[in-house]
């Protein structure tokens, strides 16, 4: 799957920029001309990137904070494009994508360290509960044999789950 930008400015001549993105980062960029076809095209499909001429971001700085907001995962990149060579829009581009990368990996790493305290707050909820059933007194043979059953299940997930993070 190649990575998407969205460019928002009214530049001519974009042709080499587009070319630069393409070819050395695997982006391909879609122009928008305007504030409303850009949110038009947010809203249409994710992009990894949202380039802003700065030019533009000036005239309307309302409509630019829009966009900000409405940019999703895209990471913004405000440039000036009637000054910027497109060596130096790519150099941006790939700051922002090295960037975005960065911070995917620390949501999926803090998204699993959640699950897993999860799952192991669960599990030593279910043993200790599960022990303390064991210790009633009155409690059917049959009964005791399936919570002596659950007790070692416990322990054995989680002797597994302390393994597993080792």
């Amino acid at each position: 799957m190649s990575l998407a930008a969205l460019m928002m400015t009214s530049a001519e001549a974009l042709e080499p920029c587009l070319t630069e993105l393409r070819e050395r980062l695997g982006v391909e960029a879609e122009v928008a001309s305007s504030r409303r076809a850009a949110l038009q095209a947010l809203s249409r499909r994710e992009y990894a990137v949202l380039l802003l001429d700065q030019a533009m971001v000036e005239a309307d700085m309302e409509g630019a904070e829009l966009l900000w907001k409405q940019a999703g995962l895209a990471i913004p990149v405000q440039v000036n494009l009637a000054l910027s060579s497109p060596a130096r829009i790519v150099r941006d581009v790939r700051a922002a994508l090295v960037r975005r990368e960065q911070e995917m990996a620390l949501s999926l790493r803090a998204a699993a360290a959640a699950v897993d305290t999860e799952i192991k707050n669960a599990v030593t909820a279910l043993l200790l509960q599960s022990q303390l059933a064991l210790n009633v007194e009155g409690l059917a043979p049959a009964a005791r044999e399936k919570l002596a059953q659950v007790v070692q299940l416990a322990e054995g997930l989680r002797g597994k789950l302390e393994t597993a993070q080792a």
